[in-house]
Order: structure tokens, then sequence, then C-alpha cells
């Protein structure tokens, strides 16, 4: 298997994935099988431009195709959308044959794209936290995340965790989308730099589970970015990091 796509709920993956439909790309374009960026719209959004909540495990099959130096590299992606309460024991319990294939597909992976949303005490003063985890809440989510990685995903080679919604967080962004930027013949800082960037200044708090799950097993690497649906550069970045390695 080549890339699952997976991440927390209400953390915006339709809406990253719809927009990397879009044909005004720069050097990543998503393709799903008959299906036009409009149409996309329709089916996974509301009228009002929310998304529609998941109750169950399902799948989708994405066609990633990314614009190297060498030519185009080709990713096929299984974006898997689950319910919030997927780690819960007691959801678990209840729902054996859909935890078991949710461990199955994400283990047998090469690749895998995870991402979480901000907390409370990184976002912008004038944003509504209510609506976000607090840190020690975020850090207890992505514990179970590194767990589950570390003991279900014996076949990860490359683990991409990328913080989304980057422009609700209190940071100079068009500063960030500067030093992160990928320039074919040139980038400001190399895929290790980049990651050490975004792990110090964006996922401190996380940082010895990061470590853990890096030296878990031989062979395994973990990049973290950070994104977002209004900035194409930063959206494209984990997924061109992908393509030049698997």
């Amino acid at each position: 298997m080549g890339v699952v796509y997976i991440g927390d709920r209400a953390v915006g993956k339709t809406h990253l994935a719809l927009e990397l439909t879009s044909p005004q790309g720069n050097y990543v374009r998503v393709f799903l099988a008959n299906q036009n960026y409009q149409n996309l719209r329709a089916n996974l959004l509301n009228l009002d431009g929310t998304t529609k909540p998941t109750q169950t495990i399902e799948k989708r099959s994405l066609n990633v195709e990314v614009r190297l130096p060498i030519g185009i590299s080709k990713i096929a992606v299984d974006w898997i959308d689950s319910p919030g309460e997927l780690f819960r024991r007691s959801w678990q319990s209840e729902h054996i044959n859909e935890w078991e294939n949710f461990k199955e597909m994400v283990g047998k992976s090469e690749g895998i794209f995870l991402i979480v949303p901000p907390y409370r005490e990184i976002l912008q003063p004038h944003i509504e936290s209510e609506n976000y985890v607090t840190q020690q809440q975020w850090c207890n989510r992505f514990n179970r995340w590194a767990e589950f990685f570390i003991y279900d995903c014996s076949q990860a080679r490359r683990i991409v965790i990328c913080l989304h919604k980057a422009d609700l967080i209190n940071c100079e962004i068009e500063q960030e989308i500067s030093k992160l930027n990928y320039l074919p013949h040139g980038s400001p800082l190399n895929w290790l730099q980049r990651h050490n960037y975004v792990v110090n200044n964006y996922f401190q708090p996380v940082k010895s589970e990061l470590e853990k799950i890096n030296k878990s097993r031989s062979g395994l690497s973990v990049r973290c970015f950070i994104t977002s649906i209004y900035y194409r550069s930063l959206l494209e970045l984990p997924w061109i990091y992908l393509a030049s390695y698997l």
C-alpha cells in the first residue's frame, strides 16, 4: 500500500484534500476518480460550506501527482475518515471490525499523512479559543497517535504530521512561508532543517513523543509541517516531501 491520509475530527481533512484538487496549484495536484472540484464540493460539504460529520470509518482513493525536478511523481493515497471517538476504548469495543480494518489499512502503509489541529495557547488573540482543545488535551491526543504509530504501523517508512490551520496561529505567517518555502533549485532550508524549525516552534510540547516515534525502529522518519488551505505553498509542502522519498 502507498500512503494513508488521516487526522483528528473536524481538523480540516476534507477542506485540505478539496483545495488540493484545485487546478491552481504549483507543484501538487490531487485527483479523485470521476470527480472534479465542483462535484467534490457538493459531495463533501454542506450548503453552508461546513463538512459533513463522519459517523463510521470511510475510505476514498486519491491520486496525487507531484512535479519534481526529476519529473512527475505519483502517489496512491487512501483517505480514511474516522469518527472522533476512534481511540476511545468504548468505541473500539462496540466497533471491533471497523477498528481492526482501520489498523490493518494504516498498518500496511509505507507513508502516513496525519493532520492535527492547533491548540488554544498558540492561537491568535481574536480567535474563539473555546472551539479548540487546550495544550494538555492536545498532548494527550497526540500521545495516542504516537502509541498507534509505534505499535500498529510497522510498515511505515515516512510519517508526515501537519499542524493544520496555520492561518489561525499567532505567528508571522508570511515570514514562515518565506522560510519554509520549497524551491526546486535552492530552497532556504532542507527537509530536516524545516522539520527541526517546525518542531521547535510549534510541536515543542510533544518533542519527546516525536523522538520516541523516530527511534521506535530503524528506517522510520517522522517530519512535521504547518499547513493552511489559504496558503498553497504550505499546503503542498508535505506532499512534495513524501513524493521525494517514497
